[in-house]
């Protein structure tokens, strides 16, 4: 069986910014659920997981990865995603499938501008999400494919970055558009341009997964670690103990 043609079972979630997105996918049916995030992420992720799995009659054990948002974004968000991560995959056997996320706000972005029939052809998309601080992470990727269809795939054009909003340079392309979370705090720092509100959506990490699952990025569930592209590289001792702690919670979750 072709990876096209495979009735995938995914189950993805992303905690990265304000907003705790899920998604369970099996073939072309997806069911999704958009929640608080946050702080409230850390304790409402595995009992909504659960509860979604649940709804889908998907058995853990049954997936083919977990799929989850690795990063940039929230310090927190990323630990109890990859925590969670970590757990249910131990728990049920199954691989986990990290996805950066800005790549996902350009993916949510492609997809938004498809439903509206917009011309997807020389699409270049530069993410954009809030790192606070005064600054913005950022990311360039260029849609391959045909115009109008979701077949195609994405071409790294600017590596992720952090920088303050006046120094993100706009990526050379046909059409450029800026698509994110970012534009309400610098709205004007930002370059001009054509403008999309996107976040990283479970949706897209669903849509993403086949074609990083062929590129070999599925990988065992104690490599599910959170990307930080700020200066911090390391978690504190209190961190890591919180981290131990969620991963132990999933997979108890998962086993039970």
């Amino acid at each position: 069986m072709s990876i096209s043609s495979k009735a995938w079972r995914w189950l993805a979630f992303d905690t990265s910014t304000d907003v705790l997105s899920l998604a369970v996918a099996h073939g072309n049916q997806v069911w999704t659920q958009t929640l608080p995030g946050g702080a409230q992420a850390s304790s409402g992720l595995i009992p909504a997981v659960l509860a979604m799995l649940a709804e889908a009659d998907m058995p853990l054990s049954g997936l083919d990865a977990i799929v989850f948002g690795r990063g940039p974004g929230s310090f927190t968000g990323l630990r109890t995603a990859c925590a969670v991560a970590q757990g249910l995959a131990f728990g049920a056997d199954v691989p986990v499938l990290p996805v950066d996320t800005l790549l996902a706000v350009a993916e949510e972005a492609r997809f938004v501008q498809s439903e509206q029939g917009l011309c997807l052809t020389d699409l270049t998309v530069l993410a954009l999400l809030d790192a606070r601080m005064d600054e913005v992470y950022s990311a360039a990727y260029r849609w391959q494919g045909a115009a109008g269809q979701a077949q195609g795939g994405w071409q790294d054009v600017a590596s992720l970055q952090v920088s303050a909003p006046e120094k993100i340079q706009m990526p050379v392309g046909a059409r450029v558009l800026q698509a994110g979370n970012a534009f309400a705090a610098y709205g004007d720092r930002l370059p001009q341009g054509e403008r999309c509100v996107a976040l990283p959506s479970a949706a897209a990490l669903v849509r993403l997964a086949p074609a990083l699952w062929a590129q070999g990025q599925a990988v065992p569930a104690d490599q599910a670690m959170p990307l930080y592209i700020r200066d911090k590289v390391a978690n504190t001792t209190a961190e890591r103990e919180a981290m131990k702690a969620q991963a132990a919670n999933a997979k108890a979750a998962a086993q039970a």
